[in-house]
């Protein structure tokens, strides 16, 4: 099978099909998808395999006349993890939580508290009982919450200003103008994910905890990002041990309203998302390793530069006042690096402290294309494409 990307123009197609019937491979099934407004994928399957001299011919002369040429796969029968094939099977992974939502490490802030403890069973159970496509439950958040929310935002808000790209800056314009975005109320995700799925066909979905980078990565292939309810602690409003609503909500999900960031994690930061996402289905766990490392280094902690500046789009740089900070020259500067998914797939990470290394793309669209192209070279013995009118994976 061959993935080929043209041009929309009037005989396009004719044009690259002769190639076929001039080196005598035949073609068992055409499938054509429309990128742009100015480009079509077609997908082809042929008899033949790469090696073979017509095949190799044709590939040849192929990539002179596309835009982009991928050959998928050769149809051998390999063993791979099961995956989710339609959004309603992410319901089969969002409850495999690492932890339960309440149960924490002794040194984590709420450890002593039972109310706070109490609270995160509560939300937790809430997460645990949605399903997809039933209408995600309002929470109402308590005064304390809400007084931590607005700590965080007020310490965020001027450094957004300085530090943020402008992608985000103009997606989180939308969110205060469509979601209820400021600093009082905490919005709620159910409003927040009618609203992303209008703008970039990307949802929220809520989950108790932590899960798996592979249950994780698999969500984004159907444009679902598994999202947290609880706040953090209020005796630290300005530290948190993992994910919480602060880092979902102010970090994450402004750049998924980017139409061009959502293709970024399915490869812009939607796309973004959405090409790591579909790479993940079914790979092996050392390239849903590495997969997870070029997230980490991308749609949490990635650099781009803008008007010779460099400027955050990652969530845990946005969500973060001390982090943005250190990772823009503080003492002890940490090391830059230019975005390079093969690097950054090798390169490990601490989860409990400052990064010691940055990834920096020379644009969202850079990040985005470097992305893909990594993605496309990872071994697979299938290639997947997400149809979103029908919400299913077809391989």
């Amino acid at each position: 099978s061959v993935l080929m990307e043209l041009s929309d123009r009037v005989g396009a197609l004719h044009d690259v099909l002769k190639y076929y019937w001039k080196y005598d491979v035949n073609i068992t099934r055409i499938e054509s998808r429309p990128v742009s407004n100015q480009q079509f994928d077609f997908f082809v399957d042929f008899n033949g395999k790469v090696g073979d001299a017509n095949v190799n011919a044709l590939l040849n002369a192929l990539k002179g006349m596309t835009d982009k040429l991928l050959v998928l796969d050769e149809k051998e029968v390999s063993v791979v993890q099961w995956f989710p094939r339609h959004i309603s099977e992410l319901d089969l992974i969002a409850n495999r939580t690492l932890d339960a939502g309440t149960d924490l490490e002794a040194n984590h802030p709420g450890f002593h508290d039972g109310e706070y403890r109490k609270r995160r069973a509560k939300l937790a159970q809430q997460a645990l009982n949605y399903r997809i496509g039933q209408e995600i439950p309002q929470t109402e958040y308590t005064e304390d919450e809400v007084k931590t929310w607005g700590i965080v935002w007020d310490q965020m808000e001027d450094l957004w200003d300085k530090y943020a790209c402008k992608e985000y800056k103009a997606s989180m314009n939308l969110m205060k103008k469509h979601c209820n975005y400021n600093r009082n109320t905490i919005p709620q995700i159910s409003f927040i994910s009618s609203f992303l799925q209008l703008q970039t066909n990307f949802r929220l979905r809520p989950v108790a905890g932590l899960i798996s980078s592979r249950d994780f990565l698999n969500g984004l292939a159907f444009r679902t990002f598994f999202c947290t309810q609880y706040i953090r602690h209020p005796s630290m409003p300005l530290y948190t041990p993992e994910p919480d609503i602060c880092h979902e909500l102010l970090g994450h999900v402004p750049m998924f309203a980017d139409r061009d960031f959502c293709d970024f994690s399915q490869a812009c930061h939607a796309l973004l998302l959405t090409e790591i996402g579909l790479a993940s289905l079914g790979a092996s766990e050392e390239d849903v390793l590495k997969l997870a490392r070029c997230y980490w280094h991308s749609v949490e902690f990635g650099l781009c530069r803008e008007d010779g500046k460099n400027k955050a789009y990652g969530a845990g740089l946005l969500s973060s006042f001390g982090e943005l900070e250190y990772s823009y020259g503080m003492p002890n500067c940490p090391e830059v690096k230019p975005w390079d998914p093969a690097v950054a797939a090798l390169q490990d990470f601490p989860i409990t402290k400052y990064q010691p290394v940055y990834f920096l793309a020379e644009s969202l669209q850079d990040a985005k294309l470097k992305m893909r192209k990594y993605c496309e070279n990872l071994p697979r013995p299938f290639f997947a494409l997400y149809n979103a009118q029908t919400e299913t994976v077809h391989i």
